[in-house]
């Protein structure tokens, strides 16, 4: 039934037209621009109606119906400067039953921002937020304006996955006293987990693993695992998949430099310090990322993706046991600054693109 709505969704738009056939390693699909005019537009989801939810950077969250644009009420205060403002959306898995979303968002403070997870519940008709609650505020503000995070994941057990990027002070990544560089794990009403690594002390409740820079992907695979791909120094983005109470290592050890040329930390590698599942060197600056289920295209079930920013091009990676490995670059240089990449309920993969303020559907080539 979705599928249908959202291909009524399509058809109807005058934009259904606006295709382009591409050649990748192994498909020829369909890239289709479904939504214009886009201001620096960060995360998308997809409703049950086939409407779309799309977030922009400087505070707007909008309904997309067709060529219907609407921008939705209800909002919390937000720090839209440098990397701050408006970012993540999420729909909460029971959507259907309970209206509620989860926004993420840099929160302006007295002294600065620092990151922020609400809940509110969405009415569709009004295009309001209605009951908004913040479940969970970092412990720092950092007058810098770099380094926000900002992802949330609904885990299969109903918790949430929320990245805290370091805010520039990567130092703080291996302070835990301070949310700074931590995936941070509570439940849906915004307690602690009793499973959470550090209930009983070593750290703050609420960190599920630690020592990262600026995680601005995450998803689930198949079998539940979180992953997330993060920005590294220069040199250095990696993907790690965040496991309850371990150290990802920065600013002790990296792959990257300093933008001066100078090392970072000690090295490569330290005890009690994880590896990165997978590296780029040079630095690709990786935003959203998915796990494909293979829906619509088989041959890509398992794959990640992941959105370049410098790059302009969607990564294609490949898991095959303990090695992931990057197969293909998509689309090089042809969408400009790939911020998010999601895989809709019929199968249909999206991605926005800031330089071009618009999201992008790729389909199977009919």
């Amino acid at each position: 039934m979705f599928a249908r709505q959202f291909l009524f969704l399509l058809l109807c738009s005058p934009m259904a037209a606006n295709a382009e056939t591409q050649k990748t390693d192994l498909a020829t699909v369909n890239v289709q621009q479904v939504v214009s005019g886009l201001d620096e537009p960060w995360s998308i989801a997809f409703l049950p109606s086939g409407a779309l939810l799309i977030t922009e950077r400087a505070g707007r969250l909008l309904h997309v119906d067709g060529e219907k644009i609407d921008e939705i009420s209800g909002l919390p205060e937000v720090f839209a400067q440098g990397q701050g403002g408006l970012l993540d959306v999420v729909l909460a898995r029971d959507y259907a039953q309970t209206q509620e979303l989860f926004l993420t968002y840099a929160e302006p403070r007295a002294g600065g921002a620092g990151t922020a997870l609400a809940i509110a519940k969405f009415d569709e008709a009004g295009k309001t937020l209605a009951d908004l609650r913040i479940l969970f505020r970092m412990n720092t503000t950092s007058t810098r304006n770099i380094h926000f995070g900002g992802r949330v994941v609904e885990a299969g057990d109903g918790t949430l996955l929320l990245t805290n990027g370091e805010r520039g002070n990567g130092d703080l990544s291996q302070d835990m006293q301070a949310d700074n560089g931590k995936v941070i794990r509570i439940n849906r009403d915004g307690s602690i987990p009793a499973d959470n690594p550090f209930v009983n002390g070593g750290g703050l409740p609420e960190i599920w693993s630690w020592g990262h820079r600026n995680p601005q992907g995450a998803t689930l695979d198949a079998d539940g695992r979180f992953w997330v791909v993060e920005h590294g120094a220069m040199g250095g983005d990696e993907i790690n998949h965040p496991e309850a109470g371990k150290n990802y290592g920065w600013p002790i050890i990296t792959f990257g430099l300093n933008y001066d040329g100078n090392k970072i930390g000690i090295g490569t590698g330290a005890p009690g310090m994880e590896q990165p599942a997978f590296y780029w060197d040079p630095s690709i600056a990786p935003s959203g990322m998915m796990i494909y289920s293979g829906k619509l295209f088989p041959q890509w079930q398992g794959n990640i993706f992941v959105g370049s920013l410098k790059f302009d091009m969607i990564s294609r990676l490949e898991i095959n046991g303990d090695t992931t490995s990057e197969v293909e670059r998509l689309f090089q240089d042809q969408y400009i600054r790939i911020r998010d990449i999601r895989e809709a309920p019929d199968g249909a993969i999206w991605f926005l693109s800031v330089g071009d303020g618009a999201a992008f559907r790729i389909s199977p080539l009919q």
